[in-house]
């Protein structure tokens, strides 16, 4: 199964500054620790100097994970505020029928709570969802 890891990264800030990316690391643990042999893509790891790249290269990285969250399985979003990035990687995933599971206190609006299979509020909840199995119900569900 094909997990991709979307979370804010710059979010409102004006300059090239990035909010803390350890959450992460812990998603990938627990999805790692309940489907080992998961395929998971974090677009950080693979591109920790993104905020300084040209143009170009920036459009492309973007342009290209953002069609990536319509091919994966699951997109696990971290949403802790507003994220138009990470609004868009979740748009991907629900227009190409995958599943959306949002980390987010967020669940009134609308692009979390109308775009996820899934709304838990915080890390612990994906930990007690992963641990009871609902996480993977709701994966299993959107599958059929």
């Amino acid at each position: 199964m094909r997990f991709f890891i979307a979370g804010i990264m710059q979010g409102s800030h004006p300059g090239a500054t990035l909010h803390g990316q350890e959450y992460r690391e812990r998603i990938t643990e627990l999805i790692c620790r309940y489907y080992p042999d998961a395929d998971i893509y974090d677009p950080r790891a693979e591109h920790c100097d993104s905020v300084e790249y040209d143009d170009h290269y920036g459009r492309e990285v973007f342009l290209g994970h953002n069609q990536m969250c319509g091919e994966v399985d699951v997109v696990v979003a971290y949403i802790p505020e507003a994220s138009m990035g990470t609004a868009i990687e979740i748009w991907e995933a629900f227009r190409n029928d995958k599943v959306v599971v949002s980390i987010s206190p967020l669940e009134t609006n609308w692009a979390v709570r109308f775009l996820s299979q899934l709304v838990l509020p915080d890390i612990e909840a994906l930990a007690a969802a992963l641990a009871a199995g609902d996480f993977q119900q709701v994966v299993e569900e959107a599958g059929r």
